[in-house]
């Protein structure tokens, strides 16, 4: 059996078992309801965040909101995409539009070093996994299908064998993204400067840390220049 042959037999395997189906409905439910409330926000046309003008990622909103109407497309969107995903017959198209948005987000939050960074990679990665889920439908979109495939049934007998290396590695994936997330960057802006501030205690330069704070909430610089003033302090 070759490689894509030997993936499809798993594949197989993990949409016969209920709890992997479950999993799958609760991802779908979960990224719905992430999305609903901020698309509601905008649909409203008010502030998405309570982020301070002076934080970077408070400056995006702050213009994004000034937009207009594409403000209101994105929510707009949002909101299409969570009906998409709750709906069984749709989740596949939702899934597929859901990962743009969110993968952009998630680069956005990284960039901008926002503590909501972890919370932006797992729901990137429960939408790899709905894609994942509907592969069977998804590969005649890419050049994975074949004309010879069409009509063939899976197995569909369903087991209740309980995936424990699924939710073990699902478990070491969620604690990997907090680690990761924890020592990527040493220094961020929080999302207050309270926030911000409070972490200058525990940093290997607090003075430094407590004038990077100053930069971004009272200053009002950019991140990248206070960012450089802070790497020249820790120098």
């Amino acid at each position: 059996m070759n490689l894509l042959a030997n993936f499809e037999h798993f594949y197989d395997e993990c949409k016969r078992n209920k709890w992997l189906r479950y999993f799958a409905v609760f991802c779908r439910v979960a990224l719905a309801l992430g999305f609903i409330p901020s698309g509601i926000v905008k649909v409203m046309g008010e502030r998405f965040t309570g982020l301070p003008p002076n934080h970077p990622l408070g400056h995006y909103f702050d213009a994004l909101h000034l937009t207009g109407f594409y403000y209101t497309f994105i929510g707009v969107s949002q909101l299409t995409v969570a009906l998409l995903l709750l709906i069984p017959r749709t989740a596949l198209l939702g899934a597929i539009l859901y990962l743009p948005i969110i993968f952009n987000i998630c680069v956005l939050t990284y960039a901008t070093r926002f503590e909501g960074t972890r919370i932006a990679t797992l729901m990137l990665l429960a939408n790899l996994y709905l894609l994942f889920w509907d592969y069977a439908r998804l590969k005649y979109v890419l050049p994975l299908g074949s004309a010879s495939d069409v009509g063939k049934t899976p197995n569909q007998r369903m087991t209740a064998k309980f995936p424990w290396i699924f939710f073990g590695g699902a478990v070491a994936a969620v604690v990997l993204v907090i680690l990761i997330n924890a020592f990527v960057y040493d220094i961020r802006p929080g999302s207050s400067q309270l926030e911000c501030t409070n972490g200058c205690p525990n940093n290997a330069r607090p003075e430094a840390c407590q004038r990077f704070c100053n930069c971004i909430y009272n200053d009002g610089n950019p991140l990248n220049k206070c960012l450089e003033e802070y790497g020249k302090r820790k120098e």
